[in-house]
C-alpha cells in the first residue's frame, strides 16, 4: 500500500499548523508528531509550550529533526499518519549543524552540496512513510513571497526553503496554501 504526502505550506501565522492538526485528526488511526523545533531562546520555548497543548494527548511526539526515515519503521508500528512541523524548522536546524561555516563567503559549490544533503533527508523521509504505506503530512512555510533579505545567510536559507518545498510539493498527493487561516488546495 502506497502512503499519502500532504504538503501545507503558507506565511507566518497563517494558520498552516491548525490546518494541519485538523487534517491529522482525520485520520482513521494514531497520529505520531515529529517536532523538529528546537527550544533556543524563551520565545521558542514559549511556542512549543502552545504547539504540545494544541496537540490531542494521544497522539505519539517525537523531537527530533535529522535521518527521521530511520525512525519511520519505529512509528509505522503503532501509527498510520505522520504529522511533521515543520519543513523550513528542520532546514534550519540541518543548515547550522555546519557551525563553523561562515555563509557570507560561502562558495556556490559548498552551499549546492549542503542542499543537496538536506535535500536527501527529506527524499529519505518521503520515501520510507510511503514504503510503510503511512499518510505523511508536512506543514512549510512560504519563504519566498517577501522582500529580497538583506544579507546572504538568509538569501541563501530562503533559496535552499523554497527549492526544498517544490521538491516536496512535487512528490505530493495534495498541496494546501494557508492565508489568515483559510485553506485553499492548489493541487
Amino acid at each position: 500500500m502506497k502512503g499519502k504526502i500532504t504538503l501545507v505550506t503558507g506565511g507566518a501565522r497563517s494558520g498552516k499548523s491548525s490546518y494541519a492538526e485538523n487534517l491529522a485528526k482525520q485520520s482513521l488511526g494514531p497520529v505520531a508528531y515529529l517536532a523538529t523545533a528546537i527550544a533556543f531562546d524563551q520565545g521558542m520555548k514559549d511556542r512549543i509550550k502552545k504547539h504540545r497543548e494544541s496537540r490531542p494527548q494521544q497522539w505519539t511526539t517525537y523531537e527530533a529533526y535529522k535521518d527521521l526515515y530511520n525512525l519511520v519503521p519505529e512509528i509505522a508500528q503503532s501509527h498510520d499518519t505522520i504529522l511533521l512541523d515543520c519543513v523550513t524548522v528542520m532546514t534550519t536546524n540541518l543548515m547550522f549543524e555546519y557551525e563553523n561555516l561562515d555563509w557570507e563567503i560561502v562558495q556556490h559549490e559548498e552551499i549546492d552540496r549542503i542542499e543537496d544533503r538536506i535535500k536527501q533527508q527529506f527524499v529519505g523521509l518521503l520515501k520510507s512513510c510511503q514504503e510503510y504505506g503511512l499518510w505523511l503530512i508536512l506543514v512549510t512555510n512560504e519563504v519566498g513571497m517577501g522582500i529580497v533579505p538583506e544579507n546572504r545567510l538568509a538569501r541563501i536559507f530562503r533559496d535552499m526553503a523554497g527549492r526544498i518545498n517544490q521538491l516536496i510539493a512535487q512528490e505530493a498527493d495534495e498541496v494546501y496554501f494557508t492565508v489568515s487561516g483559510i485553506p485553499m488546495k492548489i493541487k
